[in-house]
């Protein structure tokens, strides 16, 4: 989640939750239109043929927005979440932001809310683990702004930003927990402490930190916070804060403290890796009992990005060379030999999009599928795993990133979980595009087109609906299909073109030669482009059916340092 308090641009949007340039009026601002009428949430029936359940709540949610309806929330207003399963539930926990701010009229929990499911599909809502900032943020910022000789902040005066917290379960002497890193920003100016609200002074706003809360009870929401882990630091030493005007995007912060990942090695190391859009991404050891740096942090500046780094982490990937760059939300798993690193890319109302890269160390170098290296910002990643898209019916889904990465418990299952952003104006509503839905879909390991040996995760295109399985078999995918290829468009929709799999094996509309599938690896072969095959929802038809889904991976004949993922959904 981005830091900056300046209106969404193609470059710096701000937290539409937290946005101090909002409309008064505008539903995704501090500010909250009246209180709809609310609708009953529909009792969801089985679809013909079937012993399962294809949910169908509405995508629009505004009419049961209110925090009077929260009960009936189920995947409404999930933003930046991250998923973890603990005593018999997957729990997922957010940033904070709902549909006209609702869940700040909790009584209790109101910050980095959650949700809890034991099928992946049907969520409750449950309590965040704090009312208010810790006071050690307060605390220890003005310490800092003293030792800095800048005037202090009354407490009064802090305005926070709540985000991006990642939910890991560990085992601590014997007892299994949960471990949440949560973000904290502060959203006044550096040189005089006032809030962003007021005049522009000449310098950038303040810096972000990272605490942590673990808890054995996330159900009645008992946490217990754990204080301070790092904060935003500075290459440009203790006075380089100035900045001549708010278009000059010359970050004062080489690290900025939000978007944490958190992961444990095969080897048994803790790693805190967190970053957004100021220079990169930092790889931070944890002690793995007290989830606190291995190292002294020390004065969070230095005269040169070298220095930093021995004390604030190593940098392992960056987008470019910009300091102000659209690369947010670093997510980290490892399988098979690999460290994957999903990152978010641009804004977050629209264009946001998903990039994957991967090593065989932790410290990286990181490269993406085209043998790029990520950790000297050699330029944009590739594969594209999820990025704004739109099938024939329906409005389509734009928004869709700052990912959690988790696998189904007792499974080989991994899975993608998102929100998703109506566009605007969907329904006549111009607020639509702060509608945010929790997105969970399913990974495909799809072959990589330059080494088919080589699998790379990609997102399947429609929403996980909990589908028994069932095999597939090539009768089965003869009929129409709907295919998008998607490529890098800023801030637009990918959309659909038909593509026929004929019984004897060639293909006509969006393709065209032949075909093939291998039903050993549900692997099908359109042309050159090998993808994955899986059942799972038409959330766009109405009502829902069962379906059959593709995701892979292709070339791009126009452009040898890019590829091109390709989503496909049954239609027949």
């Amino acid at each position: 989640m981005k830091f900056s308090r300046y209106c969404l641009t193609a470059l710096a949007a701000a937290l539409v939750a937290v946005a101090s340039c909002s409309d008064p009026s505008d539903p995704s601002g501090i500010k909250v239109d009246p209180t709809p009428t609310p609708t009953p949430t529909p009792t969801p029936t089985p679809t013909p043929g079937t012993d399962y359940d294809i949910p169908d709540y509405a995508d629009d949610y505004s009419s049961i927005s209110s925090w009077g309806d929260h009960g009936k929330w189920n995947l409404a207003n999930v933003h930046d979440p991250s998923i973890a399963y603990f005593g018999g539930y997957y729990y997922m926990y957010n940033t904070d932001a709902s549909y006209g701010n609702e869940h700040l009229k909790a009584s209790t929990g109101r910050h980095f809310p959650g949700k809890r499911s034991k099928d992946l599909v049907n969520w409750t809502y449950i309590q965040g683990p704090m009312n208010d900032a810790p006071e050690w943020v307060a605390d220890s910022l003005n310490n800092l702004r003293t030792r800095m000789g800048l005037p202090t902040i009354a407490k009064n005066d802090f305005s926070y930003g709540y985000w991006a917290p990642v939910v890991r379960r560990v085992n601590v002497g014997g007892t299994e927990r949960l471990r949440m890193y949560y973000c904290i920003v502060i959203d006044n100016y550096i040189k005089t402490g006032k809030k962003t609200s007021t005049a522009f002074d000449g310098s950038w706003t303040e810096r972000a930190y990272i605490g942590m809360c673990e808890t054995t009870d996330p159900a009645n929401g008992k946490w217990e916070d754990k204080g301070f882990v790092t904060m935003s630091s500075s290459d440009k030493g203790m006075n380089g804060w100035t900045r001549p005007n708010a278009d000059d995007w010359n970050a004062y912060f080489f690290y900025n403290a939000i978007d944490p990942t958190y992961i444990v090695t095969p080897e048994g190391k803790h790693y805190l890796i967190h970053g957004s859009w100021h220079s990169g991404f930092s790889l931070l050891e944890l002690n793995p009992e007290t989830g606190k740096p291995v190292n002294k942090l020390g004065e969070p500046w230095a005269e040169k990005s070298a220095d930093l780094q021995a004390r604030y982490g190593k940098r392992i990937a960056t987008r470019g060379t910009s300091r102000w760059q659209g690369s947010e939300a670093p997510e980290i798993v490892y399988k098979d030999g690999y460290y994957y690193l999903f990152m978010a890319y641009d804004g977050l109302d629209v264009p946001y999009n998903t990039r994957v890269v991967r090593s065989e160390n932790i410290e990286g170098p990181y490269l993406d599928i085209t043998g790029r290296n990520i950790t000297n910002g050699r330029g944009d990643a590739y594969p594209i795993v999820t990025h704004p898209y739109k099938f024939s019916k329906g409005y389509g889904w734009v928004g869709i990133s700052h990912c959690g990465i988790f696998q189904k418990d007792g499974t080989n299952e991994w899975f993608y979980a998102s929100q998703g952003r109506l566009p605007a104006n969907v329904g006549g509503n111009k607020y639509s595009n702060a509608i945010m839905m929790g997105h969970i879909r399913r990974i495909v390991w799809c072959p990589s087109p330059f080494d088919a040996s080589q699998l790379w995760p990609i997102a399947l295109p429609e929403r996980y609906a909990g589908l028994p399985s069932e095999s597939i078999s090539k009768d089965d995918l003869v009929g129409t299909w709907e295919n998008i290829n998607l490529v890098y468009d800023y801030a637009n929709q990918n959309t659909s073109s038909k593509l026929t799999l004929k019984a004897d094996g060639t293909m006509t509309g969006a393709m065209t030669g032949k075909w093939s599938y291998d039903s050993s690896k549900k692997q099908l072969t359109l042309g050159d482009v090998v993808v994955c095959v899986e059942r799972e929802a038409d959330w766009e038809a109405s009502p829902r059916v069962a379906t059959i889904v593709y995701a892979g991976i292709g070339k791009d004949a126009s452009d040898t340092a890019k590829t091109i993922t390709y989503w496909g959904k049954k239609v027949e």
